[in-house]
């Protein structure tokens, strides 16, 4: 274990040698794998995909409208666009463009990357634009007028920031952002919730909420319900408690008594809570629905939609106007019902059937209108369908993706393995069925912040390995919530070992059954999955045949000082507690590099801009692995923020560089 840190330089993000480095080691890995034949018909591939003009345009209804966002070969930055669902039902429908990103970022010289709207309810006219710079998580907020198409001459405007902003009233809005010295929290988010005024200036408006200077952040919206309009504040104190406080007249706080680890909001008559620990004799996982005046009155009778047990967890939930649809996991297969409240309770049913290993969600509803809803279903083989309803009446297939990648000769399997306490451990396998001797595979994984692996089709690992011969398994251990809130908690602190555990059961159990072999046998994971492919390299290098970590944390002494990271220290501890320091210090993989043991080739992929996990995580592991006498690519991204890429070029090159790599190490492709 490293005694001192001789590479604390490289976290200087922007700094003239540390970005020198970086362009160093860029170059040699462009050197290592674009030159390779199989690097350029992959880019290619990858790229063709994802500018796919047959792909499902994905909507989100707001009144008449259908709104989207979209990117493609002539559109590498995107446009935002609306049509109608008349239209929509075409196969080619007439859209609509309201903003074109790629003709802003040409007239205004920024590499502008769409971040996402707030549109004005109830009358749609205005709409609250936020936009990256190169991807990063900080946005600029312009106000958009969506009738002149173009943006809000004196509106409402706010400066580079983690704004966070929501419309209360045409003229009003809530408003947290950078004030200056002691307006953010030590995470880097907004620490106040101002209420500020059109034609006033954004210092002057008026302070409604203060969380504490440690605290995760603080927010503020407004439910524009008919009939049930109220304000709200929300204090995070971790990044998996908060509390909930109703804005009574004269900003009075009235508190909501749930506890603060649950997931808890109104709607209309109801307030809906998750529990995430036993609480009222209920079991942590359930969905409860309380009458909301009732509740504030003292009335602690709840309406149970959702109980779990040990193999069936809830997966989400979404409104319509008079019902609720309810996804839910049952060994990390989807269920989904329609629960209607009713004089004698809520009654429930089926509304649709999804095939096994497949996954079904609602993309969108109209909760304050109608009980229509769109519903996706798609699996590892099974290009996505896209259904159109209302509950009661009849359904239609309103999209069918294409598909993408040759799937004959596929199957997909569900096995478990057994983890080292004895835990059983799902995981989904895809490769050629009848499988007959071992070939290169692909783990993923993630196990942390409660995320769920779920069956997805994806072009891209159809066409970059499954196509060519390669076998892809997606593990769910412990650490995300496949099985409710238990299996997060169980890889929480000091148990984050249960993850590193779960997933080296599952590489283990790849090779037992003969899928692959440890020479044969890839992984990689991006963010937190970044962390569990260092603690593979660290403790399991003898497991694997090359290692692909994304946009990782891999020094988990220093995590916390380094962008959003103190907002992870309910996930991983704190490195500045006595009580939490031994345990990180086991698991940080860069203080644990070893000049002794052989590793697996690794390659490192990170962003410039990243403002969310530091890339002096990846950085300072490359160079400690250097120093150690050990190979190891790395390649970073000047753009593209979190996500490693900006726009669809830059996504197929990041990936063609991660399969060419696999395939250099893993095996000549089988197909």
């Amino acid at each position: 274990m490293t005694a001192e840190d001789r590479f604390l330089w490289l976290e200087d993000v922007e700094g003239e040698a540390a970005l020198a480095w970086v362009g160093e080691r860029n170059a040699e890995t462009a050197a290592a794998l674009t030159g390779d034949p199989r690097f350029e018909p992959l880019r290619a591939e990858l790229r063709e995909a994802l500018d796919d003009a047959d792909r499902i345009p994905y909507t989100v209804r707001r009144a008449a409208h259908l709104y989207n966002f979209w990117q493609d070969a002539d559109r590498p930055k995107g446009v935002w666009r609306r049509t109608t669902l008349e239209q929509y039902r075409k196969d080619d429908p007439a859209w609509e463009v309201l903003l074109d990103i790629d003709a802003l970022a040409a007239q205004e010289g920024e590499e502008w990357v769409w971040a996402g709207a707030r549109v004005r309810y109830p009358d749609y006219r205005r709409a609250l634009v936020q936009l990256s710079r190169d991807g990063s998580d900080a946005v600029v907020v312009r106000e958009f007028d969506l009738e002149d198409r173009a943006f809000v001459d004196g509106g409402f405007e706010v400066a580079e920031a983690k704004t966070r902003i929501g419309w209360i009233d045409e003229d009003t809005v809530f408003l947290g952002t950078d004030f200056g010295p002691g307006s953010l929290t030590a995470s880097g988010y907004p620490r106040t919730v101002r209420r500020w005024r059109r034609g006033t200036a954004p210092a002057d408006a008026e302070l409604v909420f203060e969380a504490e200077a440690d605290d995760v952040s603080a927010s503020g919206w407004h439910d524009a319900t008919p009939g049930y309009e109220r304000d709200f504040v929300s204090r995070s104190t971790d990044f998996f408690h908060d509390e909930l406080h109703l804005l009574a007249d004269g900003d009075r706080l009235v508190r909501i008594d749930v506890p603060d680890d649950a997931g808890k909001y109104a709607y209309r008559q109801w307030l809906i809570v998750t529990p995430k620990t036993p609480w009222l004799g209920h079991p942590a996982g359930s969905l409860l629905a309380f009458d909301f005046d009732a509740f504030l009155a003292g009335d602690r009778t709840a309406h149970v939609l959702f109980a779990p047990d040990e193999r069936t967890a809830l997966a989400g939930h979404s409104w319509t106007r008079h019902h609720l649809i309810l996804e839910t996991l049952a060994d990390v297969a989807t269920r989904i019902e329609v629960l209607t409240p009713g004089p004698d309770g809520w009654s429930r049913r089926p509304l649709a059937d999804v095939p096994v290993l497949s996954s079904a969600t609602v993309t969108d509803t109209d909760p304050d209108v109608s009980d229509e809803y769109f519903l996706n279903i798609d699996g590892f083989l099974q290009p996505s369908t896209l259904t159109y309803g209302h509950i009661g009446a009849d359904s239609e297939p309103l999209k069918q993706a294409p598909t993408r990648f040759e799937a004959r000769g596929l199957s997909v399997r569900q096995f478990f393995a057994t983890s080292a306490d004895g835990t059983q451990v799902p995981y989904f396998v895809v490769g050629p069925a009848g499988q007959e001797r071992p070939g290169p595979a692909l783990l993923y994984g993630y196990g942390g912040f409660r995320d769920q692996q779920t069956p997805y089709y994806s072009p891209l690992t159809g066409r970059a390995w499954l196509a060519r011969g390669g076998t892809y398994a997606v593990a769910n251990i412990r650490g995300g919530s496949e099985y409710g809130p238990s299996w997060h908690r169980a890889a929480l602190g000091a148990n984050r070992v249960r993850a590193f555990e779960d997933f080296a059961a599952v590489a283990a159990d790849l090779t037992a059954r003969g899928i692959t072999t440890p020479d044969r046998l890839g992984i990689t994971g991006a963010s937190n999955g970044g962390l569990l492919m260092g603690a593979m390299l660290v403790r399991h290098p003898e497991l694997f045949g090359a290692v692909v970590a994304k946009v990782p944390l891999l020094d988990m002494l220093r995590y916390h000082r380094l962008l959003a990271g103190a907002s992870w220290v309910a996930e991983y501890g704190d490195p500045d507690s006595e009580a939490d320091r031994p345990h990180l210090e086991a698991l940080s993989p860069y203080h644990n590099l070893s000049a002794d043991r052989p590793y697996p080739p690794l390659l490192l992929m990170t962003s410039t801009r990243d403002d969310r996990v530091h890339p002096g995580h990846a950085r300072k592991t490359a160079a400690r692995l250097r120093e150690l006498g050990h190979r190891v690519l790395f390649h970073e991204n000047t753009g593209g923020g979190h996500g490693g890429a900006s726009d669809n070029e830059q996504a197929a090159a990041n990936h063609a560089l991660a399969y060419t790599f696999l395939w250099q190490h893993l095996g000549a492709e089988t197909t």
